[in-house]
């Protein structure tokens, strides 16, 4: 069963996600108009997503930026080592359970650039080589409808999982039509369910009926670009038909309405909710009863985990005194009771993590709960049990030092699949038996590189208003502390998400087999050590997350493992806002700044792409005080002449609707202006991944590696 509503968050966020107090607020008297806010902008033009002018001004920028990277004679080399990776048939095929001898799994390679959508069964995927049966070729259907389509999912109705929805976006947006399609038949259903492209939020009723959040006329969703009211779609009556059960606000913040039905593990739907986001972490949760919907009492920041034995799991993010909870806490109410009388039910305490412990990941079985927590970043899993509304636990004896990720758990029984992984171990994926704790390696990837030359360690920084940041190294054994290794340091810092440990086989060959070394930053704004840890970076307090990047880049330089002609810095996406904030702020510390589909102009932010459903993470500039502190961090307004900035390499994709490509375009244009070489790739295609298909991503990642190349190993 899937984390219900951190899969609905997820979908559409910058990362993953959780929520704290109210949303900001304003009176309008107080509030800058949006029509001032960057209004005096020379290249407002190129927010423009697909205008003439700002795509001829991105074919340019690739026309002269190509022909230095490809022309480079390392680069050919990388990207067939980065194709042939991408490419690997080798690969774990990651599983989800479906029935008890069907598993599903959607794949890529060099003979299915798009992908496939296949099944096999249990016994032949412990196999070395597993039979597959093509669900879906979407190479074909491409092919056959003349389309770019980039595989979004399929939502199958339990328990026979027969019929599914599946979601097909145009060149990697985040904006999908949605088909049913017969898994039987291997069609798509005549007649059946069908929406037109949008950012949908949908669930099966039952087999004639979905719920659905979407823009039901033109323009109705809300200041971020999401739906915000929510209908029941019953089969073969038209959209036009379906029938209101809930309305958010336009101008809520947030991510959209999200509604879910919360089936047990016999496919019988025990609830349904509406998930309706305030702003970034902030949400409401309702219940759905007929054609009307009830506000729960659970606190603004707060997600629903999963159902067993009766049991909503759930966390908060901020303390529920009415409740006893604190935040970070995990805990469950009686279903039943909830329902009868949502004031009087009563939680019982699950998982209490310490200051150095957080929930990274929850799942159900059958009837058992299971958890992924890490302590000090690494990780380890449990199986709990209630009996009589007490709950017990057991550790799954899973290696040690390293990333544990639950995955697809089984609903006909006690089985889950899970995966270990660490910096220089491949991954190997286990059925684990939640009831017995017997655990079973079924796959285990091969290695990518060699990794005999390199060791991880783990150091601490103090940033600094003198709070301890932790990070991984990975560095050659034979490092020679003079500052000479070339390093390249990665973060992101935003939106409670978790940086751990990974096996990651284009970066081992085409960076550390090279000679070079790795550093991944825990840095605030994360969620490695729970809730706290994110909030100490939010909003006003912004500028602690960079602090604590320039002190881990300080520590590196420090203990002389490098040095700042040899260090070179890589984040996306609110990682990209990482970067250029270590661009404008502190460039004397680096050599190379590979910038991915950054956020960048922060004082326009909310106005482009889908930014406002972000203030809960960065504040409003429309608001005075918010503004303050967006002026003294935002790479664009902070970018000026005379500065001894590094050669930067920009890149970003054109059919991203999250954070949209105007932010990379402009911060390129603005640098070239004051008079700055800088490197700009915009591909055509790919979201906000920047990449639509594997060859598109070994030519991206073999375009990084050969500027890292250029610039911390010449």
């Amino acid at each position: 069963m899937r984390n219900l509503t951190l899969a609905l968050l997820a979908a559409t966020s910058l990362m993953t996600v959780s929520a704290h107090a109210a949303p900001d607020t304003a009176p309008a008297a107080v509030r800058t108009p949006l029509a001032e806010l960057g209004k005096d902008d020379p290249y407002i033009w190129m927010e423009e997503i697909e205008g003439q002018r700002a795509l001829d001004w991105a074919k340019a920028q690739n026309d002269r930026t190509l022909p230095v990277l490809q022309g480079d004679a390392r680069y050919a080399g990388l990207h067939d080592a980065a194709l042939t990776i991408v490419n690997a048939k080798d690969r774990i095929p990651g599983v989800s359970f479906v029935a008890e001898d069907d598993l599903r799994n959607y794949w890529q390679d060099a003979d299915h650039v798009r992908g496939v959508w296949r099944t096999t069964t249990l016994a032949s995927y412990r196999t070395a080589d597993p039979a597959w049966s093509t669900i879906l070729d979407l190479d074909a259907l491409a092919k056959a409808e003349g389309k770019n389509w980039v595989w979004k999912g399929g939502d199958c109705l339990a328990p026979e999982s027969r019929y599914c929805l599946v979601s097909l976006s145009n060149g990697g947006k985040d904006a999908v039509v949605v088909r049913e399609y017969d898994i039987k038949t291997k069609t798509f259903v005549a007649g059946g369910f069908e929406l037109p492209e949008g950012k949908h939020r949908f669930d099966w009723i039952d087999k004639d009926t979905l719920i659905v959040a979407t823009d039901w006329t033109p323009g109705e969703v809300t200041t971020s670009g999401y739906p915000y009211v929510v209908k029941l779609v019953k089969r073969g009556q038209p959209l036009s038909a379906a029938k209101e059960v809930y309305r958010g606000a336009k101008d809520d913040g947030g991510y959209g309405v999200s509604p879910y039905a919360l089936r047990d593990h016999d496919g019988v739907v025990r609830a349904v909710f509406v998930l309706r986001p305030l702003d970034t972490f902030n949400a409401e949760t309702h219940l759905v009863v007929g054609e009307t919907t009830v506000k729960l009492p659970f606190p603004l920041k707060s997600s629903i985990q999963a159902l067993v034995k009766g049991q909503l799991v759930f966390s908060v993010e901020q303390d529920w005194a009415q409740q006893g909870l604190k935040t970070g806490d995990l805990a469950a109410f009686d279903l039943a009771a909830l329902k009868a009388d949502p004031a009087k039910a009563k939680a019982k305490l699950i998982l209490r993590p310490t200051a150095r412990e957080s929930v990274q990941g929850v799942n159900a079985t059958r009837d058992r709960l299971v958890v992924a927590l890490f302590e000090n970043v690494k990780g380890a899993a449990y199986a709990y049990d209630v009996k009589d509304g007490a709950w017990s636990r057991t550790k799954l004896d899973l290696p040690a030092n390293s990333t544990v990720s639950l995955g697809s758990a089984s609903d006909k029984d006690d089985r889950i699949f899970v995966s270990v992984t660490g910096y220089l171990t491949p991954t190997t994926y286990w059925l684990a038996d939640a009831a017995t704790g017997k655990l079973d390696q079924v796959k285990a990837a091969p290695a990518k590189f060699d990794a005999s030359t390199h060791v991880v360690e783990q150091f601490e920084a103090t940033s600094k208003d003198g709070t301890k940041i932790p990070y991984f190294l990975v560095r050659p054994k034979n490092t020679k502390y003079d500052g000479s290794t070339p390093t390249l340091l990665y973060a992101y810092g935003g939106f409670q998400a978790s940086m751990t440990p990974g096996y990651s086989p284009t970066m081992g060959k085409l960076w550390l087999e090279r000679g070079g070394a790795y550093v991944v930053a825990n840095i605030r704004g994360g969620g490695e050590f729970g809730p706290s840890w994110h909030e100490q970076g939010l909003k006003a307090n912004r500028q602690r997350v960079y602090d604590d990047f320039f002190a881990v880049s300080e520590d590196l330089i420090a203990r002389k493992i490098t040095s700042p002609r040899r260090l070179g810095i890589m984040g996306g996406s609110n990682g990209g806002l990482l970067m250029g904030v270590a661009l404008t702020q502190r460039p004397e510390l680096y050599n190379a700044i590979v910038i991915q589909v950054p956020l960048f102009d922060m004082v326009r932010y909310s106005q482009i792409g889908a930014g406002s459903s972000w203030m809960g993470e960065y504040g409003d500039p429309q608001i005075p005080s918010d503004l303050a502190v967006i002026e003294k961090y935002s790479p664009y307004q902070n970018l000026k002449a005379g500065q001894k900035y590094p050669e930067v390499f920009i890149e970003t994709s054109t059919k991203d609707d999250r954070v949209h490509p105007a932010h990379a375009r402009k911060a390129a244009a603005r640098l070239e202006a004051l008079g700055y070489p800088v490197l700009y790739y915009e591909n055509v295609d790919g979201g906000h991944a920047a990449s639509a298909n594997l060859a598109e991503t070994a030519r991206r990642v073999s375009l990084e590696y050969t500027y890292l190349t250029r610039k911390l190993m010449d």
